[in-house]
């Protein structure tokens, strides 16, 4: 794909987010330059920890999308185990395709070309339904199975109502 292909590609399912918006997600361009990088809201999830929560992330394409996945790294501050220490997101179906080298997860619930941005929202369902098997956060994975109730839910709240003072800076 070229890089007016993929420029246009992309544009085209920006614009198809914002005439179809997703539930509890919303995106744009950080820099109106940059067709490569999106600054994205998250809402959290009703009934869940996260709910009231507004987070902010950043998506980066790679030169070779949809070959390869954007990259998704929150901003803001979040605790679930699917989110590493300096807030890049580890689940399967944005982790690059073919084989993975530890065993862990099938080809098809990797990244394909046929997924597009509508594909990379299910980070919203980690947040409803992180998968501590898998976990990018150990220490968040462990609180979660141990102390889902105190500890994990202490960290969350703290990070919600950081959250809702910071998400629209």
């Amino acid at each position: 794909m070229t890089e007016l292909q993929l420029a246009l590609l992309l544009r085209r399912q920006l614009a198809q987010l914002n005439e179809n918006p997703v539930e509890g997600f919303s995106a744009g361009l950080i820099d109106d330059n940059d067709l490569y990088r999106w600054e994205v809201l998250i809402i959290g999830p009703p009934d869940t920890l996260y709910e009231g929560d507004v987070f902010k992330a950043h998506l980066t394409f790679p030169k070779y999308y949809p070959l390869r996945p954007s990259k998704v790294k929150f901003i803001t501050e979040i605790w679930p185990p699917n989110v590493d220490k300096n807030g890049d997101v580890c689940i399967s179906i944005i982790h690059e395709p073919g084989e993975d080298k530890y065993g862990y997860e099938k080809p098809d619930e990797l990244w394909l070309p046929i997924h597009t941005v509508e594909t990379i929202i299910s980070v919203i369902s980690m947040l409803a339904d992180p998968n501590g098997d898998s976990p990018a956060h150990v220490d968040a994975a462990k609180e979660q199975r141990k102390d889902r109730n105190g500890e994990f839910k202490r960290k969350v709240a703290h990070c919600v109502r950081k959250s809702q003072g910071t998400a629209f800076e």
